[in-house]
């Protein structure tokens, strides 16, 4: 059976986010603001922003900056740096900024690190792929030791640290929930457990992805114990692609709006290695069609349904994982916005009460009245006939 959290299981959503070349992009930047507050207001329970500098269609450069202004519109929501790419940073100034940011909030943050996805950022950086797991692992080494207060002297090939220290320690304490961003391979699971940091698994909706999360606890516990950390499966976050609609076919019908632009944007990132694969669509039905089917790279299998459809995706991701503490959408972007609204009420009204046990004592009330019924509206029918019949008497004394 799998693990259920204690507080029963969590929902929220990465927004990386994607929006087509030929959308204003100050609205897309609001739009994704009002997004998180449409979120808070469903009661999600986190939301991810990720770091992007290149290729046109992620356009949020800092997580930071946007979660700044989007916290004051909530109340309750966590915000998550989805992640920060760790390679394009120093880590002292990257701590620094981190920890004022967890002030502003009040301790509502959560800090996500990563390598850096994007290919085309890292060459403008002048950054070997080849090393930016090596740097990102150098860095976050570096960081926790920083939030929880120590100083860190550390001489690397691209940042040097010389008896450093925070003049600020976070607001949390002893800092903040920190997660690494794991995708196919054990290298994230295991550096998220030698750290003893959370999982952060981006990419469960493709088929490597769902088969590989099977196969990411057992290295990431084993790595926690063989470094003397404690891990739970509370702290793993599976980020899967979904969209609902009141009917399958409605769901199918909401990503035809912009499907084609999120292909135009694999092609343009990936160039001659998928064109292939994806220069065959032409229609956005087509799009559709293998966006669900056999998916669509990073962004996987996207699974589109009912409320009661994507229960059972959910139930089958945390059987094959064994457990997990939150569940978070991609923000795909391939509906429109009122679609998109839409999708995210529909999952709250009748997909997070079913994983949160919402209504067990709703259910249980009705059933108890209903096998009670001969003693409780039995008793309430016969006073009933009983002021009728005194009623009457009344009357006929009168």
């Amino acid at each position: 059976m799998a693990y259920s959290p204690p507080g029963g299981l969590r929902f929220g959503s990465f927004i990386a986010p994607f929006h087509a070349l030929h959308d204003n992009p100050t609205l897309t930047i609001e739009r994704d603001m009002q997004l998180v507050q449409h979120l808070d207001e469903l009661g999600f329970d986190e939301v991810w922003i990720g770091e992007h500098h290149s290729a046109g269609y992620e356009v949020i450069s800092s997580p930071e900056l946007f979660i700044a202004g989007a916290a004051p519109r909530t109340r309750q929501i966590k915000f998550g740096t989805g992640v920060n790419s760790l390679s394009y940073h120093h880590p002292l100034i990257l701590a620094d900024r981190i920890v004022q940011l967890d002030h502003q909030l009040r301790g509502r943050l959560m800090f996500g690190a990563g390598p850096g996805q994007l290919p085309t950022d890292a060459h403008m950086l002048g950054i070997s792929p080849a090393d930016q797991r090596r740097m990102m692992n150098e860095s976050l080494e570096c960081l926790v030791e920083l939030f929880e207060g120590r100083e860190v002297t550390r001489d690397t090939d691209w940042f040097k640290l010389r008896d450093a220290r925070l003049q600020l320690l976070p607001y949390q304490s002893p800092r903040m929930e920190m997660s690494v961003a794991c995708a196919i391979t054990p290298t994230g699971p295991v550096t998220a457990g030698r750290l003893g940091l959370g999982m952060l698994s981006l990419a469960s909706s493709s088929s490597m992805g769902f088969n590989a999360l099977g196969q990411h606890w057992a290295p990431y516990e084993a790595a926690a114990r063989e470094n003397g950390k404690a891990v739970s499966r509370d702290s793993w976050r599976v980020v899967v692609n979904m969209h609902v609609a009141e009917s399958r076919a409605q769901a199918l019908a909401d990503l035809e709006w912009g499907v084609l632009d999120l292909f135009k944007y694999v092609r343009g990132v990936t160039g001659s290695v998928t064109e292939g694969q994806l220069g065959k669509i032409r229609t956005p039905g087509q799009g559709v069609e293998m966006l669900t089917t056999d998916g669509l790279g990073i962004f996987g299998i996207l699974q589109a349904g009912t409320p009661d459809d994507i229960i059972a995706y959910i139930e089958r991701l945390q059987e094959q994982a064994g457990g997990f503490g939150c569940l978070m959408f991609l923000a795909h972007n391939c509906a429109d916005f009122a679609a998109v609204t839409r999708s995210y009420e529909l999952f709250a009204r009748y997909v997070i009460p079913h994983f949160k046990n919402s209504n067990r004592n709703r259910e249980a009330s009705l059933h108890w009245a209903r096998d009670n019924s001969g003693a409780t509206w039995g008793a309430t029918m016969s006073a009933m006939r009983n002021a009728i019949a005194s009623h009457g008497d009344h009357r006929a004394k009168a």
